[in-house]
This record gives structure tokens, C-alpha cells and sequence, in this order.
């Protein structure tokens, strides 16, 4: 009896243990692919919606100790400049909710970088479908050039800056890192890699998004 006792109270201390490590990660997060989109294609009602999806699922799933803020540009419209993802989002580092780093850095983060399928988790920790997955939801929005800035010129690439769910287009980039583009580098662009067919959710998926975006904390 004394025996049953002494191995239940160990795998009770060891169960709170885990969870003890697994509530830590989560709440030390800074990096973070939604789990949801927005429910409206490419309308987030600005970049001030998309902040509030962001700090919505990360205080669901308890690292709502901190700011949050959406990767996502916007382009210059009228006397109100263009807005740079990579301004965003602080200076790094940045983890995911199991802990591991994917970048140290805005330079390392807007080159080699450690996103990946395995690694550029949701907030659950869950990992997004990616290219050959049914659905594939690896096109990741986020208005973006290579290096985190704006797109410029005439041509919609945000959806109109977030407003948007039927026409338009955004930049979305793959989160595991592969898929149809014939373009090598860009294929392989987390941020980066090609618009969509469409900013309404229809259109999205039909170039394999379903509206996620990422989610940095500032630090």
C-alpha cells in the first residue's frame, strides 16, 4: 500500500511538473501563428483589430501577460504613411510557445531564421497545416516584403490595409517553408512568397490561406 502510495504521489509531482513547464513556456511566448483568422477574409478592421485578435488568443491561452502585435503592414494612403511589419514587433528574441527561439533578432529573423513548419506553432501550440496537408493553410498574411517592410506602388497588397473581404489581394508568406512557387527563394519565404487569389475567405483558401497571421510580443 505504502508502495502504490509513494509511485501515485510521484506521478502526481510529476504530472504538476510538466504542466508547471508547459504553463511557463506559454506564458514566456513572444511568437505565435493564430489558430484562427478573423472570420472575414482579409478585413481585421485595421492593423488596431489585428493587434486585438492577437492579444485575444494569446490571453486564451495565457501569455496575455504582455502586449501583443500583429506582423502585418499597411500601405501609404493619403498623408498617412505606410506602416513596416518589422517595426512592429520589437527587437527579438522571440520563442514559441514549447520555448524554442526562432530568431534572435530582426536581422536574424528577416534572414536565417528558424520558422518552420515544427516550430511557427499557433498559440495552442498545434501546428498549422502545411503544403500537402488537407487543407493546406500555410500562406500566412502579412503585406510584407522579404524584410518586413511595406510593398510599395498602386498595386493591393494588404487587403486593403486590413479592410478588405471580397476583392484585393495580400502578400502572404509560408510558414513550413515550401510549396508550388517556381520561384526557389521565394517558395521558401516565411513573410514573403506570393499574393492571394482574393482577400475573401473563399479566395484565401483558394491559394491556401485560411486568414492566419503571426503574432510577435515586443521585447
Amino acid at each position: 500500500m505504502n508502495k502504490m502510495r509513494t509511485a501515485l504521489a510521484c506521478l502526481t509531482l510529476g504530472a504538476v511538473a510538466i504542466s508547471g513547464t508547459a504553463g511557463a513556456q506559454q506564458a514566456a511566448a513572444s511568437f505565435f501563428v493564430t489558430s484562427t483568422g478573423s472570420g472575414s477574409g482579409g478585413w481585421f478592421g485595421g492593423l488596431q483589430g489585428a493587434d486585438m485578435l492577437c492579444q485575444t488568443l494569446a490571453t486564451a491561452a495565457g501569455s496575455g501577460g504582455k502586449t501583443w502585435r500583429a506582423y502585418l503592414s499597411t500601405s501609404a494612403t493619403g498623408s498617412t504613411p505606410a506602416v513596416n511589419a518589422r517595426d512592429r514587433i520589437g527587437k527579438g528574441p522571440w520563442q514559441n510557445v514549447k520555448g524554442v527561439v526562432i530568431a534572435k533578432d530582426l536581422a536574424e529573423l528577416h534572414g536565417s531564421n528558424n520558422i518552420t513548419k515544427q516550430t511557427g506553432l499557433t498559440e495552442k501550440g498545434t501546428v498549422v497545416n502545411g503544403f500537402g496537408d488537407t487543407p493546406n493553410q500555410h500562406d500566412i498574411l502579412t503585406g510584407s516584403q522579404p524584410d518586413g517592410t511595406a510593398i510599395a506602388g498602386n498595386d493591393d497588397k494588404t487587403c486593403g490595409n486590413w479592410t478588405k473581404n471580397g476583392e484585393g489581394s495580400a502578400m502572404a508568406g509560408h510558414v513550413d517553408r515550401t510549396g508550388t512557387n517556381p520561384n526557389p527563394v521565394a517558395n521558401a519565404s516565411w513573410n514573403s512568397s506570393h499574393g492571394t487569389a482574393g482577400c475573401s475567405v473563399d479566395l484565401l483558401a483558394k491559394t491556401g490561406s485560411a486568414g492566419y497571421i503571426y503574432c510577435f510580443a515586443p521585447n
